[in-house]
């Protein structure tokens, strides 16, 4: 644990943010799992959970999460399923 204050805030600060990306990054991953398995279930509501899961991964990839062209792949990918 660091001595100096600002660095015990960056430490405090650090683990918030880790909990916050953690928690969001989860959810997306929820959120395409869900609609994946909706396209190969044939669910007549898998337009909007990839709807759903496209938003999920654009908000995930403008936050830093994952890469924009990760995000793209994931997003191409689902469309062609």
């Amino acid at each position: 644990m660091p001595n100096i204050k600002s660095a015990i805030k960056r430490v405090k600060v650090a683990e918030k943010a880790q909990a916050a990306n953690a928690h969001a990054k989860s959810t997306m991953r929820s959120t395409v799992k869900k609609a994946e398995q909706a396209l190969v279930a044939g669910a007549e509501n898998a337009p909007q959970l990839v709807a759903a899961a496209s938003k999920a991964l654009d908000k995930a990839a403008s936050k830093g999460l994952i890469h924009k062209n990760a995000a793209a792949r994931k997003k191409s990918r689902l469309a062609t399923k």
